[in-house]
């Protein structure tokens, strides 16, 4: 059962940019132009002439009923400096976010995923359904400025802000690792129990906190809601360019915060953690990185996990190296023991209609995919033939912490 952030004032009032982490002052006001869309007579076409706009460097569409989905194609173009782009596909892919049983699921938007197209002041886009079925009514066009990039990443990237790295701990006794299914998880749990942290054998990754990436905190919806120590972690991609800079990765943070949020109407950004191509890591959703703060980013499965993206699109790309290092030392941090053994497995209980039934009790590897517990083709097939090397690095991590 989630648990309300108020309950544990000491906790939250963690900030992990205590560490020295440089800031600009203030945070940045992500702006949304929304403009709405007409369907055509024929119910099944949306066309949206070439359009001068105010800046912009996000694009999605959205609708009001979460439960309708496009079934068709969704395509822009964009112009920056005069030149306009070729047309690029919007990931029509419906993504819930919040489990239904919970309070975030109430007043969303369905929409697609966001799509980084850099710098642009011009928009053009089509919408054509494929077979019988209607488009959703209520079609928004979404264009996020997410304000100037405040750079990240190594420096052979650009200079980025400093990350805050969270105190190492002193590793305990050794724990033995979990080899088998274990009983469904998300039993209701006293505020005292998710209150209580314990030291995890691997130290957290170096990370960029929410006020380096500059979040505006004025936006988020909702109190933040916590949830049992974290069973397994979904590896999601963004669906998106792969031509960013890794500079721009605070403003890609900033800026699916700000589609999330304003134009999906959820709580916060849906992911627990982002990582960049350059492995960067980006602390996600509110309420304290080494807590167990519940996300938006596996329908159904929420509860008891975790959600980290790499920016980007792996469907027939690689994830980098140092992206996979990263995910390896995210799941070595918040699993644990757990992790130690790449083929522990773990049953975890769904809370949503998708890939499985309300109630289904669903066995899970401790490192999975989104697709390995909903209907999508995230985190691309690339990168899920790579989560085997990712369970694999984390295992080495926690077992050399167990030595």
């Amino acid at each position: 059962m989630p648990v309300r952030g108020w309950m544990l004032p000491a906790l939250t009032a963690v900030a992990l940019g205590a560490g020295g982490v440089g800031v600009a002052a203030g945070p940045t006001d992500p702006a949304v132009q929304q403009l709405e869309l007409a369907v055509a007579r024929d119910g099944g076409t949306v066309t949206l002439p070439p359009r001068t706009v105010r800046p912009f460097s996000l694009v999605g569409v959205t609708w009001p009923d979460p439960a309708q989905s496009i079934a068709g194609t969704a395509e822009v173009r964009t112009r920056t400096r005069s030149t306009w782009s070729g047309w690029r596909a919007l990931d029509v892919d419906q993504h819930f976010g919040a489990d239904a049983d919970q309070p975030e699921a109430e007043g969303v938007r369905g929409g697609t995923d966001p799509l980084w197209v850099g710098e642009a002041d011009g928009v053009e886009l089509r919408i054509r359904a494929l077979g019988r079925a209607p488009l959703p009514a209520g079609l928004r066009l979404e264009l996020v400025n997410p304000g100037p990039a405040t750079g990240s990443g190594p420096a052979s990237d650009g200079a980025g802000p400093r990350m805050a790295t969270p105190p190492g701990p002193t590793p305990p006794g050794p724990t033995p690792p979990a080899a088998a299914p274990q009983r469904p998880a998300g039993a209701p749990r006293a505020a005292a129990a998710v209150a209580t942290v314990p030291v995890p054998l691997v130290g957290a990754p170096a990370m960029v906190d929410r006020a380096a990436w500059k979040a505006d905190e004025r936006i988020n919806r909702g109190a933040i809601l916590y949830t049992g120590p974290p069973q397994v972690m979904f590896v999601h991609h963004t669906a998106g360019t792969n031509d960013y800079t890794c500079a721009q990765s605070p403003a890609l943070v900033r800026a699916i915060h700000a589609y999330h949020v304003k134009s999906r109407k959820w709580g916060d950004i849906g992911y627990n953690f982002v990582v960049d191509k350059c492995g960067t890591v980006f602390e996600g959703r509110r309420g304290g990185a080494e807590l167990s703060v519940l996300g938006a980013h596996t329908y159904g499965f929420n509860t008891d996990s975790f959600g980290v993206v790499v920016l980007g699109t792996y469907s027939t790309r690689a994830a980098s190296a140092a992206a996979l290092r990263s995910l390896a030392h995210l799941a070595a941090w918040k699993l644990g023991a757990e992790a130690a053994d790449t083929g522990a497995q773990v049953l975890l209980e769904s809370r949503a209609d998708n890939r499985y039934r309300v109630g289904n009790q669903v066995i899970f590897h401790r490192v999975s995919a989104h697709r390995d517990g909903v209907l999508t083709e995230c985190p691309g097939n690339a990168l899920y033939r790579q989560i085997p090397e990712v369970r694999r690095q984390a295992a080495e991590l926690v077992r050399k912490a167990l030595k």
